[in-house]
């Protein structure tokens, strides 16, 4: 009797034996995922683990069972329901076969190849039956190389036929657009595939290779004796170990050269040397990495060795007599470096140990470095080339772009609109010039001055603006020191020049008078009083002409009260001809002055029989203009013609 309860009873009812002792009863899985799509698969163990006997239907047999129908006693068997369909474009798809093949091209005109291989491949894509041939680019070939046939289906023969993967074969000679192509072989996946079909492939063979292609790639046999000095050695010793040196370059023979410090630094792993510039912040220049990029510099050149092309060709060993090694720097030494010299000045601690353990050399005593003071330029000023003010001159001579004038923000908001005008006139030799009178205005807020020529008809001068705004320089400054008039030079009576031109101040306004007496300390003592003393004289001249007019005006007055009554007297002379009295005192007056001698007038009076009265008298007395002169021709205007 077997072990295991219930083995070798029949499977019949009530001959089930159940297991007591057993507590697993789970189910073995049959679904599983493959390429991301769901598939069912035989159960590997039976419920709880148990083992599965061989006697088990398949999976097959399962799959036939669950297709079969019941036979029907009357009509006809159900037919089992056919499998899916699936389109090519999605069984095929991104399955791709590759063969590996070649093509020959002749060359007819080059006398060094007959003849040029060019390796392709070839891939036909399942999903449309279409095909496509490409050629590997190769550098610097200039070949036109790439997509040689785009994707499309190919024809096979003039029939209509296209080429189909059954015609595609290892070793055999395919032609496409009247080309020929050998295939030597495919990859795995075309030859599992086609082998999967029934196809036989032949055997692979080898892929030819163009021959002037590997004529030029053949290396140039250079016999040399090997060296015995082990540079892997000196790697390992001097690894990251170098030499620092503080130089100057001094460029100052070159223009806008000058002295430039720099640090060289020497590997001592494989003897290459670099120069570095030493930036200050404000330096004026791009803080570039390197001088002297790190390399083997040549000491000494072989003699009469001609290369070609020297200009683009690295130097080699053979070129090269000498290159620089260590013991060519030394504190206090100038050594030039690629047609730069350089004065090392110093080096650092790392740098001296080394040649003292090396070379044995102990003097590293630094060198005091000495900048050349700069040459002072000295700035010429121009002279003034008449455009606006000097300031705008010195402008162009201190920035390329000029910038105006910097204004006293102090001065021009407490002098706005503060102007002192005087009155000038033309100092010249000709007597018309002298009689012209011109309007001077100084603007206090900016210190310039305008003059202005008020117009006088019928004077033949045209006048207007004479000086526009500027300002005025003294005779005698210079572009270094600039000297303008200011309000001090301008007294009664003194004389400006204003760019060759002469003018006498003669008067000024009442404002200029109070501006002085306000501001009294910017003003000389001696300006301030001539200016007080002409006002003065201006003022008692000014009353005096007010009386002199009123006196004039009661008189004028007087005299037209008279010659009223004289009038009226003489009406009762009726024998009196008005004409005739008129004309004997123009005739005795010979000059024309309207004046006659007192005794000459009353001769002439009584010779014309002239009435006397009281009231004709005191008109005599009224139009006499002195003791023994009257003026007759007030005296004829009692006697109207």
């Amino acid at each position: 009797m077997s072990s295991e309860p219930g083995q070798g009873l029949p499977f019949l009812p009530g001959y089930a034996f159940r297991d007591p002792m057993k507590t697993s009863f789970h189910r073995s899985q049959t679904l599983g995922y493959k390429n991301g799509f769901a598939i069912s698969r035989l159960p590997t163990v039976g419920i709880g683990g148990e083992r599965l006997y061989v006697n088990q239907l398949s999976q097959a047999e399962l799959d036939e069972l669950s297709n079969t129908r019941p036979t029907l006693t009357y009509g006809p068997a159900k037919q089992a329901a056919p499998p899916a369909f699936i389109p090519a474009h999605v069984a095929f798809d991104k399955k791709i076969l590759k063969f590996d093949a070649y093509f020959q091209e002749d060359v007819p005109f080059s006398p060094e190849e007959h003849y040029r291989i060019h390796q392709v491949r070839i891939y036909y894509y399942l999903e449309d039956d279409s095909m496509t041939v490409i050629e590997p680019v190769v550098r610097n070939s200039a070949l036109l190389q790439g997509k040689l046939i785009r994707r499309h289906r190919v024809p096979k023969n003039d029939h209509g036929e296209h080429y189909h993967w059954k015609d595609l074969n290892r070793g055999i000679n395919i032609t496409m657009y009247g080309r020929t192509y050998r295939i030597v072989d495919c990859d795995p996946f075309t030859q599992v595939f086609l082998e999967s079909q029934g196809i036989e492939l032949n055997p692979p063979e080898e892929m030819p290779f163009d021959p002037y292609t590997e004529m030029h790639r053949m290396p140039i046999r250079k016999y040399i004796t090997p060296s015995d000095f082990d540079q892997l050695k000196q790697f390992l010793t001097y690894d990251k170990q170098v030499l620092r040196f503080y130089a100057m370059w001094d460029d100052t023979n070159s223009m806008f050269g000058e002295i430039r410090p720099c640090i060289i630094h020497y590997f001592l792993a494989d003897d290459t040397v670099e120069v570095r510039e030493v930036y200050k912040q404000n330096d004026g220049r791009q803080p570039f990495p390197v001088l002297i990029r790190r390399q083997r510099l040549p000491k000494a050149f072989v003699e009469n060795k001609k290369t070609f092309p020297s200009c683009v060709m690295e130097i080699s060993d053979e070129e090269v007599l000498q290159w620089y090694t260590a013991k060519d720097f030394a504190v206090g030494k100038s050594t030039t470096l690629l047609g730069r010299t350089f004065f090392i000045y110093d080096c650092d601690e790392f740098t001296r140990k080394f040649y003292c353990d090396k070379f044995g050399i102990t003097d590293f005593q630094p060198v005091e470095i000495k900048k050349k003071p700069c040459e002072k330029v000295p700035q010429v000023i121009p002279p003034y080339n008449g455009f606006g003010i000097l300031e705008d001159t010195h402008q162009n001579c201190f920035s390329p772009i000029p910038k105006p004038p910097r204004k006293d923000l102090i001065k021009t908001p407490e002098n706005d609109h503060k102007v002192l005008r005087y009155q000038v006139g033309l100092e010249s030799p000709n007597p018309e010039d002298r009689e012209l009178r011109f309007i001077l205005s100084y603007f206090l807020s900016n210190d310039m001055i305008s003059i202005f020529e008020p117009q006088v008809r019928n004077s033949g001068i045209i006048g207007g603006k004479y000086l526009k705004k500027t300002r005025v320089a003294k005779p005698g400054s210079t572009t270094e020191n600039a000297m303008y008039y200011e309000p001090s030079d301008l007294t009664i009576g003194s004389t400006i020049e204003v760019f060759g031109r002469r003018f006498v101040i003669t008067d000024a306004d009442e404002y200029v008078l109070n501006y002085m007496e306000s501001n009294a300390e910017s003003f000389p003592a001696a300006t301030l009083q001539s200016m007080r003393d002409h006002f003065r004289s201006r003022r008692m001249v000014e009353e005096t002409d007010k009386s002199d007019i009123q006196d004039l005006e009661t008189r004028k007055q007087e005299l037209d009260e008279l010659i009223v009554q004289v009038q009226e007297e003489l009406k009762l002379h009726e024998y009196l001809n008005n004409k005739n009295i008129q004309e004997a005192f123009l005739q005795c007056d010979k000059d024309g002055s309207g004046i006659l001698d007192k005794a000459k007038f009353t001769s002439l009076c009584e010779s014309l029989s002239v009435p006397t009265s009281a009231v004709l008298n005191k008109l005599i007395e009224l139009c006499s203009c002195g003791e023994d002169m009257i003026n007759y021709r007030d005296f004829l205007r009692a006697f109207p013609s």
